[in-house]
């Protein structure tokens, strides 16, 4: 049962991390190197709230909020202008990662902090005491799955988003914005980025430098998955129980290696990784 809820709630935290930057690769198809920066700026907000003495639960929203709103001014005068150059656009998303960790290098130092959990303690399954926010961290990545999933295939928002995925000209010939489009998707993926980095804070501690490693292996599950949420959750579930179990069974080490082995190992035999339709 322990290997079993590690897996699931490995998997939970995986698609947590990469989903903000599956919802900007989706429509934009640029890989968006200031995921990591994000991460770390809603780990801070996180922070910010402890240190005040609020209550865990409202750096959820606040992380959200947060990310939503630089994601609008990223997308505005940064991202806009290279639409038609990816490899700048790629470039200036890892130049503003860099600058975002300087700010908060300036702003909080580089010692290690830590945040309150906003639910701790455990929870009796199967007469197995398990964290409880990890428990909670499984729901609220298949609450997140479902909603984006929703969003993107029932909604008419998600028809225009699709329309501009497929084909940009065409559907800017039948009257969709897809400059519009373009701007809520990413300061949706900026949000969603912010709010993983406060959900996953109080499982470890805190520095400038903590998503990069998340960011390494967020990008690697967007390549595998391609650009359904149902496929990333596929994906976070099959490499999230080979991290689980080789992290287990060597050394934590390796098994934050695994999922960049077996992902490239995926995409040699299936080029297309998990995606499907």
């Amino acid at each position: 049962m322990a290997l079993l809820l590690d897996w699931l709630s490995t998997a939970g935290i995986l698609f947590i991390v990469a989903s903000g930057l599956l919802m900007i690769f989706g429509v934009m198809k640029i890989i968006n190197f200031a995921h990591g920066a994000l991460l770390t700026l809603g780990g801070y907000t996180a922070y910010v709230v402890t240190q005040l003495d609020l209550a865990p639960w409202l750096s959820w929203p606040l992380a959200l909020f947060t990310g939503i709103l630089v994601g609008m001014l990223i997308e505005q005068f940064v991202m806009r202008p290279l639409y038609k150059r990816p490899l700048d656009a790629i470039l200036a998303t890892w130049g503003l990662s860099i600058i975002i960790g300087q700010l908060i290098v300036m702003t909080f130092g580089r010692e290690v902090k830590f945040a309150d959990t906003p639910l701790p303690g455990t929870w009796s399954v199967a007469g197995m005491d398990y964290s409880a926010y990890r428990l909670l961290l499984i729901l609220v990545a298949v609450v997140l799955c479902a909603a984006l999933t929703a969003l993107l295939s029932g909604t008419r928002f998600g028809v225009k988003t699709r329309a501009v995925i497929m084909n940009e000209q065409l559907a800017s010939a039948l009257g969709i914005n897809a400059g519009r489009i373009r701007f809520i998707t990413f300061s949706l993926g900026a949000g969603l980025g912010t709010l993983a980095g406060t959900l996953i804070t109080p499982l470890s501690s805190l520095d400038p430098a903590m998503g990069i490693p998340w960011l390494v292996t967020a990008f690697m599950l967007v390549m595998v998955s391609g650009h359904s949420m149902l496929s990333l959750m596929v994906t976070c579930v099959v490499l999230g129980a080979c991290q689980m179990l080789v992290s287990t069974y060597t050394t934590p080490v390796l098994g934050g290696l695994s999922i960049a082995v077996l992902s490239a190992l995926i995409l040699r035999i299936r080029p297309k990784g998990f995606a499907y339709g």
